[in-house]
Parts: C-alpha cells; structure tokens; sequence
C-alpha cells in the first residue's frame, strides 16, 4: 500500500464514521419528537375524558 491509497481510505473511514454519527443523532432527534407528540396526544386524551357521558342511558319501548 502506498502513503496516498492509507490517506484515502483513513479519509473515507473518517467520513462513514462521521455519517454514522450523524445518522445517529437524527434518529435521536426523531424518537426525542416521537417522545414529545406522544405524552401531548396522552395529555389531550385525559383531558378530554368526561366520566358522566353515557354512564346512564335512557331507552323507551
């Protein structure tokens, strides 16, 4: 192996660690926002949660 072909593939090591880092901390980001939407989606839900709606049902025959 000669100097410029170890440079090239050090180079190319360098930059598929790096897109691996980066791949890395976009999914975080992702699952951090995942994270997020689903405790407001929870904390909507409860909200709207009204225990006196269709406990007594009134029916005629």
């Amino acid at each position: 192996m000669d100097v410029s072909s170890i440079a090239s593939m050090s180079m190319y090591m360098s930059q598929a660690n790096l897109m691996q880092d980066l791949g890395t901390a976009v999914l975080g980001m992702a699952l951090d926002t995942m994270d997020m939407q689903g405790q407001s989606a929870a904390s909507i839900l409860e909200s709207s949660v009204n225990p006196d709606i269709g406990s007594n049902i009134d029916i005629q025959v």
